[in-house]
């Protein structure tokens, strides 16, 4: 009996274990460019294409995201115009094939005057996936650093370099052994 009980509290262990919290920090590299797709009225909307490592693995990350026209004042930019992120979606593609899916739910871009650089802050939501990210849910935030490589007649950047890092937690990620019987 003794022996039964304890096999099955390991086994519970065992599953608690792989769907467990898992904090993360990803680091990235890549480009953001302004495309003509229109996700709102008012805004510009831009393409984040990165790649990176970190605690769950190599990864590359894709997002759109509309950002408001006009700046807006903020508490927490105070080199430059602020232009928040208005919405959002990515989505992040591991080694093993499987894609984890975010919503933007907040975040901005704050341009300091004396340095020309870009400081872009979002806030992502988890909205689940495919393989071991099926039921994933959780936070992330990026906190990153645009610097123009080119910009428009009028003087307006239209490619940036992207450098920072994601942090966060993700709930119910499956082991990749797991993951890999999903697949979709």
């Amino acid at each position: 009996m003794n022996c039964t009980i304890t096999i099955g509290l390991m086994l519970l262990v065992g599953v608690q274990a792989s769907y467990a919290q898992n904090p993360v920090k990803m680091k990235y590299s890549g480009s953001n460019v302004a495309t003509t797709i229109n996700l709102q009225d008012g805004t510009i909307t831009d393409e984040e294409l990165l790649a990176g490592h970190g605690a769950l693995g190599a990864f590359t990350y894709r997002e759109l995201h509309a950002d408001t026209n006009d700046p807006q004042a903020s508490s927490t930019c105070s080199t430059g115009p602020y232009f928040p992120v208005v919405t959002g979606a990515g989505v992040f593609r591991f080694q093993d094939g499987s894609l984890m899916t975010v919503n933007v739910t907040g975040g901005g871009i704050c341009v300091d005057l004396a340095t020309l650089l870009g400081h872009l802050t979002e806030e992502y939501e988890i909205t689940g996936g495919t393989r071991r990210f099926q039921h994933a849910t959780g936070t992330l935030a990026l906190v990153g650093t645009l610097n123009a490589v080119l910009s428009d007649a009028s003087g307006n950047p239209k490619l940036l370099t992207n450098t920072g890092e994601f942090e966060g937690t993700v709930l119910g990620v499956a082991s990749p052994e797991e993951g890999q019987d999903e697949r979709r």
